[in-house]
């Protein structure tokens, strides 16, 4: 059976959130950023044309395009509006996958045979349009490489089909940069080698590929070619990460349980970076001496960052330990995950924030995650 793989993403979706919220906004240059010194998280169409970009600094930004209009950006309406749009798409389909904030993949394959997956996902479409207000855009195909790739070239509000027949003629004329792997790096190496069309680089031999660019070469030159096997992860509200610490000695040390909840936080949200999660649940547990156990928790934005996750979790903390008594074990875990590039507060880290987290990562990467860490969870 020939597998139906759609990818819907949601068009330029923090600025079509503001847009629900103030109509002024319609067809006017915005962008969602956070001050100055921040950078931007998502822009409009609009600023596109004057070549404003994400992860650009605000400062750039106005500069390209004076006449913007800057919103720092409202995450807690961003949640609010994906879980809604997530609900609508995952009743309506038999396999879903949410990538993203604003992504979706879904799994149709069979579908066909009862009601024609174009058809069948046009509806899904105006299904959420109708229910949220949003525009998106989709495109159908055999995997998701080929999905993604037609999603991209059809925005915005674009429907667009690829069938096997026509995934080649599709791809040849597109630049490299358009596969999703590919980031600048690799393609100025690809460049230098005058590879610089999708078409060029299906027809290199994988040969090349692994002594350019390594074990990801054959991957690279599968995708070139319209291949991925890469199967559908069903979405679920219940995948967790969470860390415990029970303490050989109970403790009343408000302090010393800070620092390790700092650590735990750090720890923590490393992991989401480096798997591409962003989390929107946290939950902080204490045991007490006499086995008494106490948890809460609370939704947030979505996010991964150090800063953001720790002020949370220390509230939790504040609230949860009500008795004075000795606790023997302290835990803290993050759920409602969803996969996600937005690793940042957009809306309220500046470059140098960002940059920091950035340089970090490389060198817990690189040395070991104790290698470099906030002070306060080193006084452990």
């Amino acid at each position: 059976m020939e597998r139906a793989i759609v990818h819907m993403d949601l068009d330029t979706f923090f600025v079509s959130c503001e847009r629900l919220k103030n109509s002024e906004l319609e067809k006017k240059p915005v962008i969602i950023g956070g001050g100055d010194r921040g950078v931007v998280a998502s822009c409009s169409y609009e600023t596109r044309f004057f070549g404003v970009r994400s992860a650009m600094p605000i400062k750039m930004a106005l500069r390209l395009c004076p006449e913007a209009r800057v919103i720092k950006g409202d995450m807690d309406l961003y949640s609010k509006m994906s879980h809604l749009v997530t609900d609508v798409i995952q009743e309506k389909v038999p396999v879903l996958e949410k990538a993203s904030i604003d992504e979706f993949y879904l799994d149709l394959s069979g579908m066909d045979k009862f009601f024609g997956c174009y058809q069948w996902t046009n509806e899904i479409v105006d299904a959420v349009t109708k229910n949220t207000g949003l525009p998106i855009s989709f495109a159908l195909s055999t995997n998701k490489t080929v999905a993604k790739i037609g999603t991209g070239e059809s925005k915005p509000t674009g429907r667009f089909e690829i069938q096997e027949q026509n995934i080649k003629p599709f791809l040849n004329p597109l630049s490299v940069k358009k596969i999703p792997m590919v980031g600048n790096v690799t393609f100025q190496l690809l460049s230098r080698l005058g590879v610089r069309t999708i078409q060029t680089l299906s027809e290199t031999p994988i040969e090349v590929l692994h002594q350019l660019i390594g074990k990801n070469g054959s991957e690279l030159w599968k995708k070139a070619n319209g291949i991925d096997d890469t199967p559908i992860v069903p979405y679920s509200e219940r995948k967790s990460i969470s860390t415990e610490n029970t303490f050989s000695q109970d403790t009343i040390d408000v302090e010393n349980l800070r620092s390790i909840l700092s650590g735990m936080v750090e720890q923590l949200a490393f992991q989401l970076r480096q798997e591409k999660w962003l989390t929107s649940t946290i939950s902080v547990k204490i045991r007490y001496s006499n086995f008494d156990t106490e948890t809460k928790q609370c939704r947030i934005p979505y996010t991964s960052a150090d800063h953001t996750l720790l002020k949370y979790v220390l509230e939790l903390f504040k609230k949860v330990y009500t008795r004075r008594m000795r606790i023997r074990l302290i835990g803290v875990k993050f759920t409602g995950l969803v996969h996600g590039c937005h690793q940042m507060d957009l809306f309220e880290d500046t470059e140098e924030l960002i940059s920091l987290y950035q340089t970090m990562d490389k060198i817990k990467n690189r040395f070991g995650t104790a290698s470099v860490g906030r002070a306060s969870g080193l006084l452990r």
